[in-house]
């Protein structure tokens, strides 16, 4: 989904003005077409998980936009949790990231492999706390009957060219049938990674159990909020 620069200014809460220094910055991901400039919803949404500029209401309309049939604890608890996923670099902890995802026989794990690579080299997904959500520069759309985010715990933290230059040591990884799912669980998951609760449980690298009942408190404050916008809607 292409934004324009006023869509891109709402959507993170800024002004136009802010938009504009930042590309002049080369801060925020953007390209020109003709006389203007346009973002990939799905690069503004990585580039504004990763910066302090995207403020908690919009955070909330945008994970919001999930169905409840696809919240975050029922990806959580299709992906799966991994713990003691091996590797020395971006490039093993990557291939067995994929070969723990659970995937249909017919997916080709070699091509998603390679999916993650070139998103890797054009730049980290680590989003910082030790925290990278590899995917690619587009969402992962693939033919899977239900969205999937797989939380994998590496055996050894390791240099991924974090935003804050630590060492990561958590992968999540979305792979989902639809771009607006996409989207929407990688909204939830960025609201879910500010809360301070669910942050503290994956640094403490906690089991699935855990996990998923933080997936489902995240949920249910997200329904909460919802609820309570729509009682002071006209």
């Amino acid at each position: 989904m292409e934004l324009s620069v006023r869509k891109a200014a709402a959507l993170l809460g800024v002004s136009e003005n802010t938009i504009y220094r930042w590309i002049e910055e080369r801060q925020i991901p953007a390209y020109r077409v003709n006389e203007s400039y346009r973002f990939n919803h799905a690069e503004l949404l990585e580039w504004a998980n990763s910066h302090p500029v995207r403020p908690p209401a919009s955070l909330i309309e945008e994970a919001e936009a999930v169905h409840t049939a696809f919240a975050l604890e029922d990806a959580l608890r299709t992906g799966g949790v991994f713990e003691k996923i091996t590797g020395h670099d971006g490039r093993s902890v990557l291939e067995a990231l994929v070969a723990a995802m659970p995937l249909p026989q017919d997916v080709e794990r070699e091509f998603l492999l390679q999916m993650l690579l070139a998103r890797e080299s054009a730049g980290s997904t680590g989003i910082g706390d030790g925290v990278a959500i590899p995917h690619a520069r587009n969402p992962i759309v693939m033919r899977i009957p239900r969205p999937l985010v797989s939380l994998c715990y590496l055996e050894q933290p390791i240099d991924f060219g974090a935003i804050d230059g630590k060492p990561v040591h958590t992968l999540f990884a979305i792979v989902s049938p639809t771009i607006k799912t996409h989207l929407g669980l990688l909204s939830r998951l960025a609201f879910a990674l500010r809360d301070a609760e669910f942050a503290q449980a994956v640094a403490r690298r906690d089991p699935c159990d855990v996990m998923f009942a933080e997936a489902r408190r995240i949920d249910r404050l997200l329904a909460q909020h919802e609820l309570e916008r729509a009682a002071v809607r006209p």
